[in-house]
């Protein structure tokens, strides 16, 4: 039996069509107009219309598509399927005739899609509706301790309008140059007397970092 697979250059499905082609023991074409002949020609992923006066010049020209005709007809119908969220993925074998994808109908049948694969976390399912490229994992959200002081502390300085930078440059200086600081071994030892006091006020040609901004 004579058998020919053809599939348009240039898209995704040409290698695939390619090796499928071998193991049919099929002549392999890009162009339907080159077929000539042939008892059976399956016509898989091919982006042009044949005219109906070719089409007499094989046997049988079966067509692949996916979705479970009549409903479906046209362009990328895998995709719409997918898009529309749809679990299975009907498959539907015709005879391709002079309309658009409305031939004779010999199988249907259908696909599950798979959603997640188990056991390997690098590999990423992508629904097309919300992503279409890879989405890096997302750590679950926490809080410790250090985090609350922060806010609380973020929070009081803002309430007090006090500028964020310029205490965090105080408070390192007056750590650093009120403090004793001694180096043991490895380690170094920041001393800071707790019961000094920090003079606060502003001096006559200074404004003091803990002053309000006057309304």
């Amino acid at each position: 039996m004579k058998i020919a697979l053809v599939t348009s250059p240039n898209q995704w499905f040409y290698k695939e069509a390619l090796e499928f082609a071998k193991k049919l023991g099929a002549d392999f074409f890009d162009s339907y107009e080159k077929v000539r002949g042939y008892e059976l020609v399956f016509i898989l992923s091919y982006h042009r219309i044949i005219p109906p006066n070719l089409l007499t010049h094989n046997k049988h020209n079966l067509v692949i598509h996916a979705s479970k005709l009549p409903q479906g007809k046209g362009w990328s119908p895998m995709f719409h399927q997918i898009l529309e969220g749809k679990n299975t993925i009907e498959f539907s074998l015709f005879e391709a005739s002079a309309g658009v994808d409305s031939g004779d109908i010999y199988l249907q049948n259908w696909l599950d899609v798979i959603y997640k694969q188990s056991g390997d976390e690098s590999c990423q399912w992508l629904k097309p509706s919300e992503h279409l490229s890879y989405q890096m994992p997302q750590e679950p959200f926490s809080i410790n301790e250090q985090d609350f002081k922060k806010v609380v502390l973020d929070f009081m300085l803002f309430e007090n309008g006090i500028d964020k930078k310029e205490f965090e440059k105080a408070m390192l200086e007056s750590l650093l140059y009120d403090s004793k600081i001694e180096l043991k071994d490895s380690e170094i030892l920041v001393r800071f007397d707790k019961d000094k006091e920090v003079d606060t006020r502003k001096k006559p040609s200074q404004k003091s970092l803990f002053d309000k901004e006057e309304e």
